[in-house]
């Protein structure tokens, strides 16, 4: 077989280390898959797959073995040989043995980014004259994460947890002002979407996807989002707009699209009366972020390509080849990276752009 450098690096490979520790030599040879996948909007999971069965003293092996206990932390690197790249740290929160007479006994080993401890019990909280950001920073406290929360500048007077997980909560929080909830090993990211960043990189349909599938639709977007609130120191209406042009970022496109579904059907607004607003600054902001996270929805895809560690959640690409209308910069807000015996490594991923 050759051996130059150039081969080597063709050759998808992975580490797996637990508590610190790289998995062991008789572990490593029952491992069949390792899977990574990350989302903007859920706890990333990770799931090692391994042959549960020692054909020797015919038992079970792996599902008994303390290595696999809830609880300890799992680091995941992919890439391929001599070029390994962090994917994931996080936690071993179950076990899925499968047990079909005429196979091998396989043990999925299912675990969770640290997102997962803020979805442990519904709780009832108030927060007095904090700020979203400052919000964040207590529960991330809290739950032993370090916050890097971008400020969010406005104060509010009260807000209420009310029966819900802490991850609810700060996603609910988020979903109001176009931020997001991410959880990198034990930091917490409350932040803004990344739809405006630079691109890290550069996909073309015709060298680098395997398949893509987007799609463009205008029936959820509107040219005008208004928030609307009532002042009870001073007995008068809060109207927050958001209008087309208000946009963060065209993501490089020239029509977004609430400007080409006005410019095609009319101009249509939408109001949102479903939660108290009690000041301008407060319905200025939540009307902001409604409006983008609206206009993110108006193109969406899911792809695949040869494996790629520096494809992650939380990044904007380029997708080349694809024409006129879908070619350009995408959010990526879920990857899913994937490696086997089979198939080697791949990654797919879904993505969003908000104009054309």
């Amino acid at each position: 077989m050759p051996d130059s450098r150039g081969t080597q690096r063709l050759v998808p490979d992975f580490h797996v280390r637990i508590n610190g520790t790289e998995l062991p030599a008789r572990a490593r040879a029952d491992l069949l898959a390792v899977a990574v996948h990350e989302d903007v909007e859920a706890p990333g999971m990770f799931t090692l797959q391994l042959i549960n069965w020692d054909m020797t003293q015919m038992k079970v092996t792996w599902a008994d073995d303390d290595l696999m206990a809830e609880g300890n932390e799992v680091e995941i690197r992919m890439g391929y040989v001599d070029h390994l790249e962090p994917l994931m740290v996080g936690e071993i929160t179950g076990l899925e043995p499968e047990y079909n007479g005429s196979e091998i006994p396989i043990l999925t080993v299912r675990g969770y980014d640290r997102r997962h401890r803020l979805l442990r019990g519904q709780k009832t909280h108030s927060f007095t004259q904090m700020k979203d950001s400052d919000i964040a920073s207590q529960i991330a406290g809290d739950a032993g994460l370090t916050a890097q929360a971008d400020d969010t500048r406005v104060t509010l007077d009260y807000v209420l947890q009310h029966n819900q997980t802490d991850l609810e909560f700060l996603q609910d929080r988020a979903r109001r002002i176009g931020f997001e909830v991410v959880v990198e090993n034990k930091t917490l990211f409350f932040r803004p979407r990344q739809n405006a960043s630079a691109e890290v990189l550069t996909l073309t349909r015709e060298t680098d996807l395997l398949e893509f599938y987007p799609r463009l639709t205008s029936l959820t977007q509107v040219g005008q989002v208004n928030v609307r609130g009532w002042n009870v120191k001073d007995k008068a209406k809060i109207v927050g707009q958001a209008a087309a042009g208000d946009e963060t970022t065209t993501m490089g496109g020239s029509t977004s699209g609430p400007s080409a579904t006005d410019r095609a059907f009319g101009s249509v607004s939408a109001s949102s009366v479903d939660r108290p607003v009690l000041s301008q600054a407060e319905a200025d902001q939540i009307a902001r972020g409604r409006f983008n996270d609206m206009a993110l929805a108006f193109i969406g895809g899911e792809g695949v390509c040869i494996g790629r560690t520096d494809l992650r959640a939380g990044k904007v690409i380029k997708i080349e080849g694809l024409g006129r209308r879908f070619s350009g910069l995408y959010y990526v807000t879920a990857t899913s990276h994937t490696c086997t015996p089979a198939h080697g490594y791949r990654t797919a991923i879904t993505v969003k752009r908000n104009a054309t």
